[in-house]
């Protein structure tokens, strides 16, 4: 089973408070998500017509180790992979299995590692092959208003404003946002305080330099 020293990094849940990272633990965070994200990138070129989603699971696999990191999902709470692809109605945390994407296919792919004692964690979503209009439209209303959203998130900002901008758009736009599922606190820790949600609502704390969060906002 996968194991992660609790002298270096855990699996549960973070601190009990917000905690404010120092510059050479934002330095770690930044470059382990570097690496996560190119990564992810790679996986998605590979999310074609005809690919099987264990396909991408070893691909992605082989790409975290090769970097000297670890498939943070792999074991985890029982998971059996080391990414998540999550396809068409599957809302995330996806398991990869031997089903071949077809052309229309909405693939959302969720790459995380632990590395020198920090967590990853990047999310990307596409249209297998030529697709819809209306697919397209959703994957490039879920992309920009996530990218609103980072753009509102500054020190002395509410962290309510990454939902109710994500929100803004989103409507407009004729989509929804699925509540189920938040943003959350990185760091040594996998999943941790902040609580970042992606609907409209007035909760959570005043930004500060120091705190790392993801964004992975779903629209419906």
């Amino acid at each position: 089973k996968a194991v992660v020293s609790t002298q270096s990094g855990h699996y549960g849940r973070g601190p009990p408070v917000i905690d404010i990272k120092s510059r050479d633990e934002v330095a770690k965070l930044r470059e382990a998500g570097h690496i996560t994200g190119g990564i992810l990138d790679k996986v998605m070129e590979m999310a074609q017509v005809g690919i099987t989603t264990d396909e991408l699971d070893k691909f992605g696999h082989d790409q975290i180790v090769t970097q000297g990191a670890y498939p943070a999902p792999l074991n985890y709470r029982g998971f059996p992979k080391s990414i998540c692809t999550s396809v068409n109605n599957v809302l995330c945390h996806g398991i990869p299995n031997s089903r071949q994407l077809q052309d229309g296919d909405i693939i959302s792919i969720d790459v995380s590692i632990f590395y020198k004692g920090v967590f990853g964690d990047c999310c990307s979503t596409r249209v297998v092959g030529k697709g819809d209009s209306i697919a397209h439209q959703l994957t490039a209303v879920a992309k920009d208003s996530t990218l609103a959203a980072i753009n509102q998130c500054r020190p002395g900002v509410r962290i309510c404003a990454v939902g109710n901008t994500i929100s803004d758009h989103a409507d407009e736009a004729g989509f929804s946002i699925c509540k189920e599922f938040i943003g959350h606190g990185i760091g040594s820790y996998f999943h941790g305080l902040p609580e970042v949600y992606h609907y409209t609502n007035s909760h959570g704390p005043i930004l500060r330099p120091g705190m790392v969060f993801t964004i992975g906002m779903i629209s419906l």
